[in-house]
Order: C-alpha cells, then sequence, then structure tokens
C-alpha cells in the first residue's frame, strides 16, 4: 500500500528545495552581473560541430560587456557587496546540492 501523505511531503520537499536552489543560483548571476563581473561565456568550437558562437560575435558581447561595466551606476562599496552576495547565493546552491548528495548516497550514513 502505497502512503499517500509521505508521498506528498516528498513531493513539496523536492519543489521547495528546488525552487530555492534555482531562485539562489539565479539571483547569484544577477548580483554578479551587477557587481560588473558579468560571465562571459566564450566561444566553443569542436571537430565536426557546430560554433556556438562566432569569433566577432564575443569579441561584439565584449565590448558591449566592457561599456555596460563602464555605465554601472553603483559605487566601488555597493559593487564589492554584490560581488559578495553573488558569492553567498552560489554558496547556497552549491551547499545545497551537496547536502542532496549526501542524503541520496548511503555510503555517507556510516
Amino acid at each position: 500500500m502505497i502512503d499517500w501523505w509521505a508521498f506528498v511531503q516528498v513531493a513539496v520537499a523536492s519543489l521547495a528545495v528546488t525552487a530555492i536552489v534555482v531562485s539562489a543560483y539565479s539571483f547569484g548571476l544577477r548580483l554578479l552581473a551587477s557587481s560588473g563581473r558579468a560571465p562571459l561565456v566564450e566561444p566553443a568550437s569542436f571537430t565536426d560541430a557546430i560554433t556556438v558562437i562566432t569569433p566577432e560575435e564575443a569579441k561584439a558581447a565584449a565590448k558591449r560587456q566592457k561599456k555596460a561595466r563602464k555605465k554601472n551606476p553603483l559605487s566601488d562599496a555597493q559593487k564589492r557587496m554584490a560581488l559578495w552576495g553573488a558569492y553567498a547565493c552560489f554558496s547556497v546552491a552549491g551547499l545545497a546540492v551537496l547536502y542532496g548528495i549526501y542524503l541520496i548516497v548511503p555510503y555517507f550514513h556510516h
């Protein structure tokens, strides 16, 4: 017989933790961009595969990033706080993932 109450508890907990991890990571990315360190992904080209972005597009993106960094209205202290906030958000997301792995792998429960 299925314990439906336990099933509902697991489903709700899974959705809640997923929302927390995704929110922490996305908020961390937003704070990282606010601090003036927007992540820039270099073009990826592989043998016999499609190039994700051309070198010209990468140069244009780097130029836009540099221009946006100059237009940032935050003070240096505010940028530093945003960067530390981004690190904190990434830490929360990472620790939640590590805790989930700890819960799943029985080897860690000795």
